[in-house]
């Protein structure tokens, strides 16, 4: 196959599945290694970026995904005449930050580090796809442990979770502090 034959066929993959397709999966079904698999794909990628087009392939985790290019997300919004998504309260917002920074993490050890009851922002984070059940702990009880999803990747524009910025350890402030950040910002 030429290579415009290839990159017809992964977008067609891409374009159907709907959902994130692994690396391996798409050099099996185009009969190719994955390094070359890899080379077409981003080629592709970069292809759609530089002519501004209204799709884009984005990686996630080691496998690609076709979706629409950000700067179009306000024309389809205003052709389906959707609300605009519900955004994430500061109590998600932190529940997220601590299940995606020390996953896999049981609703104590949130609530031991937010110092409040966790179940309804686990709840609503569950139901937002953001988070999954991802096993269980080996003591009695054998509660359930939690991390992020490839929806998390997706929602915040990372390939993985390595890609979280990294948390400044040795730093702690104290209430007054922090308030004074959080006006300021």
């Amino acid at each position: 196959m030429r290579l415009a034959e290839l990159e017809s066929v992964i977008e067609a993959i891409l374009f159907v599945t709907g959902e994130a397709v692994s690396l391996g999966t798409i050099a099996d079904a185009i009969n190719m290694d994955k390094a070359t698999t890899k080379a077409i794909i981003n080629t592709l990628a970069d292809k759609y970026l530089s002519e501004k087009r209204g799709m884009q392939i984005i990686e996630i985790d080691g496998a690609y995904q076709m979706c629409t290019a950000p700067e179009c997300f306000e024309f389809i919004r205003n052709l389906y005449k959707t609300p605009q998504k519900q955004g994430l309260t500061q109590a998600l917002l932190e529940t997220l930050a601590i299940i995606a920074y020390k996953q896999p993490i049981t609703k104590a050890q949130i609530e031991e580090v937010r110092g409040v009851n966790a179940d309804h922002a686990v709840y609503k984070l569950t139901e937002k796809g953001l988070v999954q059940e991802v096993g269980r702990l080996d003591v009695p009880g054998r509660p359930i442990l939690f991390g992020t999803t490839t929806e998390f990747l997706r929602f915040f524009g990372f390939k993985s979770t390595n890609e979280l910025p990294p948390l400044d350890e040795g730093i702690s402030l104290s209430d007054d502090e922090l308030d004074g950040i959080m006006k300021d910002s």
